[in-house]
C-alpha cells in the first residue's frame, strides 16, 4: 500500500518577518480609513458621497472650500477613482494610479512571494513602502501645498513596489531553474 503525504512548503525562519510586514499594511489601510473620516467630518461630506462633488466646492465659502478640497485629497491618496470632475480632470489623470487601495493587493501579494526566496529584502521592501505610504498621504493632504503636490515626498513606495514586482517574478524564475 502506498503512502500519501502532502509535502509542506519549506520557508525559511526570516519568513516571519514577510508576514509581519504584509499583516501590517491592513493596519495601513485602516489609519487611512480614520484620517479620511475627520477630512469627511471637517469638510461636512455626508455619506454616502464618496468626495466633495464640483458643484458644492463652486459655492463653497473659502475656508469651507479647502476643507472640501483637503477631504478629496484623503480620499484619492486612499480609493481608486470612478468618477469625473470637471475642476481637476487633468490632476485626477494623473493620480489614477497612484492609490492605496489600487496598490495594496498587487504589494501584498509580490511581498509574500518574494519572500520566500529573499524574506528580508521583502519584508524591508514592504516597509519602506508603508512609511513611503504614510508619507504619501499625510503629504497630499498637507494645507500648504497646491494641487496634492505635498504627496510627491512619498512617491518612493514606487521604487519599493517595483522592487518587490522584480523579486516576485525573480523568484518564480529561479523556483523554475
Amino acid at each position: 500500500m502506498a503512502s500519501l503525504f502532502v509535502a509542506a512548503p519549506v520557508v525559511p525562519k526570516e519568513f516571519g518577518w514577510v508576514v509581519v510586514a504584509t499583516a501590517s499594511t491592513c493596519f495601513l489601510g485602516l489609519w487611512h480609513g480614520v484620517r479620511i473620516g475627520s477630512f469627511r467630518k471637517a469638510a461636512g461630506v455626508p455619506y454616502p458621497k464618496v468626495y466633495a462633488e464640483s458643484t458644492e466646492l463652486a459655492s463653497a465659502e473659502p475656508e469651507q472650500k479647502k476643507k472640501m478640497y483637503l477631504f478629496n485629497c484623503a480620499q484619492r491618496a486612499h480609493v481608486a477613482m470612478t468618477h469625473k470632475f470637471s475642476w481637476s480632470r487633468q490632476l485626477l489623470t494623473q493620480l489614477l494610479q497612484q492609490n492605496y487601495l489600487e496598490n495594496h493587493p498587487s504589494v501584498m501579494i509580490t511581498m509574500l512571494i518574494a519572500g520566500l526566496r529573499y524574506p528580508l529584502w521583502s519584508a524591508g521592501l514592504g516597509l519602506f513602502w508603508m512609511v513611503s505610504r504614510v508619507i504619501y498621504a499625510v503629504g497630499y493632504t498637507r494645507a500648504d501645498k497646491t494641487k496634492g503636490e505635498g504627496r510627491l515626498y512619498g512617491s518612493g513606495f514606487w521604487l519599493a513596489q517595483l522592487g518587490l514586482f522584480g523579486l516576485a517574478g525573480w523568484t518564480g524564475v529561479k523556483m523554475l531553474l
